[in-house]
């Protein structure tokens, strides 16, 4: 399950980033190196997982698969506060940058105001 979540975020993000500009304008093209990179992880372990189990590891517990679907989701949102946390320290489209100085400048004109109504 966890290469299956993995390989599926890593295709969709490919597909946005590639057909989507403003995507990559965003810096999507870091969250599905991401997603390729656990998807590579997880492709290692299905096939050391394969030799060593054989024709078992196609029928795992239910257990078992229900904790690598929570793995799974879980390395795709780990991934997701990566690329969320990029998005916030280079902030590509200026959005942060421009909130906190559009914030400064109008206080800066309330106290002005408010100095010359005393």
């Amino acid at each position: 399950m966890t290469l299956l979540i993995s390989t599926l975020a890593a295709i969709i993000s490919t597909v946005v980033w590639y057909v989507n500009p403003k995507a990559r304008q965003l810096k999507c093209g870091i969250l599905l190196w991401l997603y390729w990179g656990a998807s590579l992880m997880w492709l290692g372990d299905a096939i050391f997982e394969y030799a060593e189990l054989k024709s078992a590891y196609f029928t795992p517990a239910a257990a078992d698969m229900l904790n690598d679907t929570f793995l799974g989701l879980s390395v795709v949102i780990l991934a997701l506060i990566i690329w969320v946390v990029y998005m916030l320290i280079t902030d590509p489209l200026g959005t942060l940058k421009s909130e906190l100085f559009f914030k400064q400048e109008k206080n800066e004109v309330n106290k002005k105001n408010l100095k010359e109504t005393n």
